[in-house]
């Protein structure tokens, strides 16, 4: 291969990089901008807490955070249940619906103590607080919903 070549090909090699990084850079900023901020920015952000406020939701926010990890830990392990148990069928067997039952039962704990710890929030908040706090509930449950 010639020199002039070497040099085509390298010049087209670092155009294909730069616009890749260009590409994903500006679909992760575009990403960001778009999403609603979260329900934990609206209460600490949006919302004009008192200490106690903010000192009872600490308290139910370290309650969710310890409770959390399990759920999100059993409905990984209700997949993977699912994923072995279809890997070994020739199709929709018991033993799939088994495992589909019961990742939807660990996705409907998960959800519950999600909904449960959300109500815990609101009931901190003062009624003008959680105008806000619904607010922002239930446009967060559209967008989930497309």
């Amino acid at each position: 291969m010639t020199a002039a070549w070497k040099s085509i090909v390298i010049t087209a090699i670092l155009a294909a990089l730069a616009s890749g990084a260009a590409t994903w850079a500006s679909a992760t900023w575009v990403m960001r901008e778009r999403q609603p901020p979260s329900l934990h920015s609206v209460v600490h952000e949006k919302l004009d807490l008192s200490p106690e406020q903010d000192r009872r939701l600490d308290v139910v926010e370290a309650r969710f955070a310890a409770l959390r990890p399990a759920l999100e830990a059993e409905v990984r392990a209700a997949n993977r249940e699912l994923a072995a148990a279809i890997a070994a069928s020739d199709g929709d067997t018991p033993q799939v619906q088994a495992a589909v039952d019961h990742f939807h039962a660990a996705m409907g704990d998960l959800q519950k103590a999600t909904i449960t710890h959300v109500f815990e929030m609101r009931s901190v908040l003062t009624p003008a607080q959680a105008e806000v706090f619904d607010a922002a509930v239930v446009e967060a449950l559209h967008d989930d919903a497309g």
